[in-house]
């Protein structure tokens, strides 16, 4: 562990003070056992269960393929899908501890480890949807990746992407998402304001994602 991570609780101020993909990796090796206990259930979070309603009011019934969940971390938001009627789900995140938590709970077709800075081992037009709760965050990603995961998506395939709010128009999500969309790669992203936690006291409680829906063209 991190030397202070034995004597304390990890929480959100440590997840927003990271930087790099290594960053990282250190966090969530170090989180992934207490992470749903000390932060999801603790604060009463509830963003992985406005994305996958999103998701769901959105898609077709069934979706007409694979869906991707991007930064899967525990699996939360697999199994937020799967009470939807998402049937066949995989996952990505850059921390295997994060992606062995999701691993127990039998909800994800497979489990990959990968690092969204760099390009992904998957073909084009691979899934049908692709879905994100708390990867485009602070210290996390930035827009960039959004260009892979439209490669990775079928035509007409469906997102449900979460950027937090503080971060879309100033970290240049609104930027990228507009220009994919003057080019015809996607349709106009639809935003839909959502909380994020609802038992949180601190200074984060109210705070705030933009989640985007859209399709690729």
């Amino acid at each position: 562990m991190t030397p202070d991570a034995d004597d304390r609780k990890l929480g959100l101020a440590d997840a927003y003070a990271v930087r790099t993909p290594d960053d990282n990796r250190a966090l969530y090796r170090d989180w992934a056992a207490t992470y749903e206990r000390d932060f999801t259930e603790a604060r009463g979070y509830v963003y992985h269960l406005e994305v996958a309603r999103l998701f769901a009011s959105a898609a077709p019934a069934p979706v007409d393929g694979p869906v991707l969940d991007v930064g899967c971390g525990t699996g939360i938001v697999g199994v937020a899908l799967r009470e939807l009627g998402i049937e066949t789900i995989d996952g990505i995140d850059i921390s295997p501890e994060m992606l062995a938590e999701a691993a127990q709970k039998h909800t994800y077709r497979s489990l990959t480890e990968a690092d969204l800075t760099r390009a992904l081992a998957i073909a084009d037009d691979t899934y049908a949807g692709i879905t994100s709760v708390g990867t485009f965050t602070h210290g996390h990603l930035g827009p960039e990746p959004l260009r892979e995961l439209v490669r990775v998506t079928s035509p007409r395939g469906l997102f449900a992407i979460g950027i937090n709010a503080e971060h879309y128009a100033s970290e240049g999500f609104e930027a990228l998402l507009s220009e994919l969309a003057g080019t015809g790669a996607i349709t106009e992203p639809v935003l839909h304001d959502v909380r994020i936690y609802e038992a949180a006291d601190d200074e984060w409680a109210d705070d705030r994602a933009s989640v985007a829906v859209f399709r690729r063209r």
